[in-house]
């Protein structure tokens, strides 16, 4: 009887201390290692792509056919699927749930590319995410002409109305960057060497790639024939 309740404070001691090393390991994996949070589905691998650190989906999440578009801010291609093509994908597929879309950087073109695809995300922090690469697309002139540089990604931002010191403490702190890298490679590694390049993705995995602006119809007779 002595022994046992000699032993009894150490077995105390030894669960107290486990204890402590769990909640120690539970807060070092909950909290970031660098200086980005990003709140995402980190399973999201459509086709042969990882979407998880791309754009929030544009549509339903339950669309049974998803469009992975590689894109820079600076392309002008990349503008003119924007301008031509995207509008009558959004209202006939998009908007119906019969298809979602995804963007997925590939910031390659010049220094502003970078710092471009930061801002969406920072914008992403207020919801406005799609608002802005929207207006980037709209407001798109010529590579590195100061277009997308630090002052004029501040002024969209405050031209969408943004709370202007969240955005700019993210875009001047480049919380993304490695977020935007991430995407980048992952890009490269699916073999995207130009932009805007497409990847659709059917309800049974088969994937259909689309290299440039293309119209319209050749949208839509792919995505179709998945329906």
């Amino acid at each position: 009887m002595k022994k046992s309740k000699k032993s009894k404070p150490k077995q105390i001691i030894f669960a107290v201390s486990i204890v402590v090393v769990l909640v120690a390991l539970v807060l070092f994996y909950q909290i970031p290692t660098n200086s980005e949070s990003i709140n995402l589905d980190m399973n999201r691998q459509i086709g042969t792509v990882d979407t998880s650190l791309g754009s929030p989906i544009m549509g339903s999440s339950n669309a049974s056919i998803t469009i992975i578009e590689f894109g820079d801010y600076q392309c002008p291609s990349c503008k003119k699927w924007f301008l031509d093509t995207k509008p009558d994908i959004v209202t006939n597929y998009i908007e119906t749930g019969k298809a979602k879309l995804i963007f997925v950087d590939i910031a390659f073109l010049g220094k502003d590319s970078v710092p471009a695809s930061i801002a969406t995300y920072c914008a992403e922090e207020q919801e406005k995410y799609w608002d802005y690469h929207g207006f980037l697309y709209s407001n798109q002139l010529s590579i590195d002409s100061g277009w997308a540089n630090s002052d004029s990604l501040k002024g969209y931002a405050y031209n969408l109305g943004l709370d202007m010191d969240l955005f700019v403490s993210c875009l001047d702190s480049a919380k993304y960057q490695k977020r935007v890298q991430f995407n980048t490679n992952e890009a490269q590694g699916n073999g995207v060497t130009g932009t805007p390049t497409f990847f659709i993705v059917g309800p049974d995995g088969i994937q259909e790639k689309i290299v440039g602006p293309q119209p319209y119809p050749v949208f839509e007779k792919i995505i179709e024939s998945m329906s």
